[in-house]
């Protein structure tokens, strides 16, 4: 699969999430995008949505956040109010992403902003944890023919079996699903990467991780358990604060994240029986079969007169047993490498 002209089969696709980490202002978006960069991300993922297309401005008990996170006593309308990326900004950081070679895409959360992401000539759509249910919209999104990747923060099985029959029905088989832990930041000990590779299996689909744990463990085991994509947060300046400051890594923490996921990828390699160059040369100090005492011509090789012992440059050990017994055409010094010029 394809995001962009990036193969998502020979190296994995490293998402830096902008989300609110702008605070605002236009200036930092762009700044963010060229530090994503250059801590070695290949995309960039904006969120499209407004207030008003997300939620309702209301402030009753089901519009008010207390449920334990960092936002509690918010109303989820305030929330996005601070948290939204304005919809003109959007040609502008497409723009400036593309001039920095990084892959710009974003999450929709409604029709309309699928209708501009798609005159923006976005490459991919990708679905939130909290919109897996929004059936209408993952079809929206499929119909267009792009890659779908869906994170899975608080879906159950059924949630995401639906996702993904959506997904087909609607033509599009370009399937990504992300494990996700939608807790703000989330605990490492909730991150279950097992289920990746379970959900890979199980859908028949690509997998990825979309991460809200702090640090980098996790995203270098995911790796290792086939992820071909990995989404972090990414913000410029911590000091900037807003909802997802907390759980987002700075250039440095990001780029640190990112050359370790490529080091495990380099580690993970492929399946491969031959020695590579750089290991063949000491293969001499294997073990191999040696004439440990003086030996006459005419003389019996024995246990205590050959051995298998490094370095390399003797017989093969598996000829141990077939040379016992035999003589020696001439007389061989102690540290001679046996070879079947000498044997009789």
């Amino acid at each position: 699969m394809e995001i962009e002209n990036f193969n998502i089969d020979k190296k994995v696709f490293i998402i830096a999430e902008l989300s609110a980490n702008h605070g605002g202002d236009k200036s930092v978006a762009i700044n963010s995008i060229k530090a994503a960069k250059q801590a070695g991300a290949n995309a960039i993922k904006l969120q499209t949505y407004r207030p008003d297309t997300i939620t309702i401005d209301c402030d009753n008990k089901y519009f008010k956040i207390d449920n334990g996170s960092i936002w509690d006593g918010k109303t989820l309308y305030e929330l996005y109010e601070d948290a939204y990326t304005p919809w003109e900004w959007h040609k502008e950081l497409f723009e400036v992403a593309r001039e920095e070679g990084l892959v710009c895409f974003s999450s929709p959360f409604d029709h309309s902003a699928v209708d501009l992401l798609e005159d923006l000539e976005a490459p991919a759509y990708k679905i939130a944890s909290f919109e897996i249910q929004d059936i209408p919209l993952i079809e929206y999104a499929a119909s267009k023919g792009k890659p779908i990747i869906m994170s899975t923060g608080i879906a159950e099985k059924e949630d995401i079996e639906l996702a993904v029959r959506t997904c087909r029905e609607a033509g599009n088989d370009q399937i990504i699903l992300l494990k996700c832990t939608s807790s703000y930041p989330a605990p490492i000990e909730l991150a279950n990467l097992k289920t990746m590779v379970d959900m890979k299996e199980r859908f028949e689909v690509e997998i990825g991780l979309s991460d809200h744990t702090l640090g980098t463990t996790v995203p270098i085991v995911a790796k290792s358990l086939g992820a071909k994509v990995i989404e972090k947060h990414f913000i410029l300046d911590k000091s900037i604060g807003g909802p997802d400051a907390d759980f987002s890594l700075n250039p440095e923490e990001f780029k640190q994240m990112v050359d370790s996921v490529r080091s495990a990828e380099k580690a993970i390699g492929e399946v491969t029986y031959e020695l590579d160059m750089k290991v063949k040369p000491n293969k001499r100090f294997a073990r191999s079969l040696f004439v440990v005492k003086d030996i006459k011509k005419g003389d019996k090789l024995t246990k205590e007169n050959v051995r298998s012992i490094r370095p390399g440059y003797g017989m093969h050990p598996k000829k141990f047993n077939n040379i016992l017994g035999k003589k020696v055409i001439k007389d061989i010094k102690r540290g001679t490498p046996l070879s079947k010029k000498i044997i009789a």
